[in-house]
């Protein structure tokens, strides 16, 4: 018999809580939970058992397509210590720089997409996603090409730590269901020293994998751990 999986949904100082139904996934466990209260659960960590989540009505978390006129708050945020330390592969973080590598995406030329992360109507930080496939050397590292690659970064030092990248990931998850109702696997693969990251895609449902060697733009190579999430067991 398989081990039930248990849901727990927060909101305010109640605390729902229930069990996974037969191939129920775990975000439809979450919103059947909590079908009496106002808002969508988020999840929270859905590392361990019991699976949570949290339904906030007062911090609203979106996504908008990138343009133009976000490139300079792009440029400050790959400026930032805390994310030119990862990015540092899309060049030096001056504005003519990010114009060049992130406009094309914007404009639709590349199947790369940019996306801003709004909380509260306030523009934070900013995701790029992709079909794996659309970038066959670097799908010849993954388990799955046809996935869907996610990468990431929390620009405003005031909300580093706050649990806003798994905020916002969540969000990109039940985005990007919609945008490829095909796809069957997320994957991301951030450096093997960024443990923040890998502690955030653990707590949206990403499992590690296989760690590997992603080159790099001057010739060198990353240790990345990959990281899938099953579309079907978590979102459903």
């Amino acid at each position: 018999m398989a081990e039930q999986v248990h849901v727990v949904v927060r909101h305010g100082e109640r605390e729902l809580s229930g069990v996974v139904h037969g191939d129920e996934s775990w975000n439809a466990a979450a919103q059947r939970l909590a079908a009496t209260v106002m808002g969508e659960p988020t999840a929270v960590d859905l590392s361990a058992e019991p699976k949570r989540f949290i339904v906030d009505p007062d911090l609203r978390v979106l996504l908008r397509p990138m343009e133009r006129g976000d490139l300079p708050d792009v440029a400050r945020w790959r400026a930032a210590e805390h994310v030119h330390k990862w990015w540092f592969d899309d060049g030096s973080p001056d504005l003519e720089t990010v114009t060049a590598k992130y406009a094309p995406h914007i404009d639709g030329t590349t199947p790369t997409r940019m996306w801003v992360v709004e909380v509260n109507g306030r523009s934070v930080g900013f995701l790029q996603d992709y079909r794996l496939s659309d970038y066959p050397e670097f799908a010849l590292l993954t388990p799955d090409p046809e996935a869907i690659g996610v990468d990431y970064a929390i620009g405003e030092d005031a909300w580093i730590g706050k649990g806003l990248g798994a905020a916002m990931l969540w969000a990109w998850l039940r985005r990007t269901r919609k945008r490829f109702p095909d796809a069957t696997t997320y994957f991301a693969a951030p450096d093997h020293r960024n443990a923040a990251s890998l502690r955030v895609l653990e707590k949206v449902g990403f499992v590690q994998g296989t760690w590997f060697d992603e080159p790099l733009s001057d010739g060198t190579t990353a240790t990345v751990v990959g990281c899938a999430l099953d579309v079907r067991r978590v979102l459903g």
